[in-house]
C-alpha cells in the first residue's frame, strides 16, 4: 500500500494531466458535428499504430520476469490492432458510400 502511494505522489503531475486530458479530449469530440464523427473517428484510429509500436517496443526492452509488463503490453497491442483494423474498416464503409453504383 505504501508503494501506491509513494507512486501517486511521485507522478501527481504526470496524473494531473493524464486527468485533464481526458476531460479536455472529451470536451473537444462533444462539440465535433455528427457529420464529422465518422472521419474523426477513423483518423484517430489509425493513430493507434504508435500505440502498438510503443508497446511493442516496451514488451521488447522489459525483463522476461517481468509478467505485468509482458500482460500490459500484450493487452495493449491486441486492443491497439483491432482499434487499427477497425478504424481502416469505417473509412472503408465511409468511402463506400461515395462510388457510383452500377
Amino acid at each position: 500500500m505504501n508503494e501506491i502511494i509513494e507512486f501517486f505522489t511521485q507522478n501527481k503531475d504526470m496524473i494531473f494531466i493524464v486527468v485533464l486530458m481526458v476531460f479536455v479530449g472529451v470536451e473537444v469530440i462533444g462539440k465535433v458535428p455528427a457529420v464529422l464523427h465518422t472521419p474523426l473517428m477513423s483518423g484517430a484510429n489509425a493513430i493507434h499504430g504508435v500505440v502498438v509500436v510503443g508497446a511493442i517496443i516496451v514488451m521488447l526492452n522489459s525483463e522476461p520476469t517481468n509478467y505485468v509488463a509482458m500482460v500490459l503490453g500484450f493487452i495493449a497491442v491486441f486492443l491497439g490492432t483491432l482499434n487499427v483494423v477497425g478504424g481502416f474498416v469505417v473509412t472503408d464503409r465511409m468511402l463506400e458510400m461515395f462510388k457510383k453504383k452500377k
